[in-house]
């Protein structure tokens, strides 16, 4: 499946309404660390396929989800859980980092 593009209009019925638990990617372009993040959650993302939802909200194009969430720097992550904030992070992470943070989560 790959990762969601989520805009500010589709961040409800993609992530809040969603019957799976999702990984919120707040990035942009030029951020650097995204870029570095990007493939271990692409990665994640076919290895969880069914099972967890990794979106991705680029902040440049829709800045009315990142505000909602009081992102303040990117890349900043957050894990939805029925509908709400079950943990978040900032910053980029190797693969492994990350794979713990969302099973950590999900548990």
């Amino acid at each position: 499946m790959g990762t969601v593009a989520v805009t500010d209009a589709t961040f409800d019925t993609e992530v809040k309404n969603s019957d799976i638990p999702v990984v919120v990617d707040f990035w942009a372009e030029w951020c650097g660390p995204c870029k570095q993040i990007g493939p271990a959650l692409e990665e994640l993302s076919a290895q969880y396929e069914g099972k967890v939802k990794i979106a991705k909200v680029d902040v440049d194009q829709n800045p009315n989800s990142a505000a909602a969430m009081g992102v303040r720097g990117i890349p900043a992550l957050f894990i939805f859980k029925d509908g709400q904030v079950v943990s978040n992070r900032a910053g980029a992470a190797p693969k492994a980092a990350l794979q713990s943070w969302i099973e950590d989560a999900i548990a």
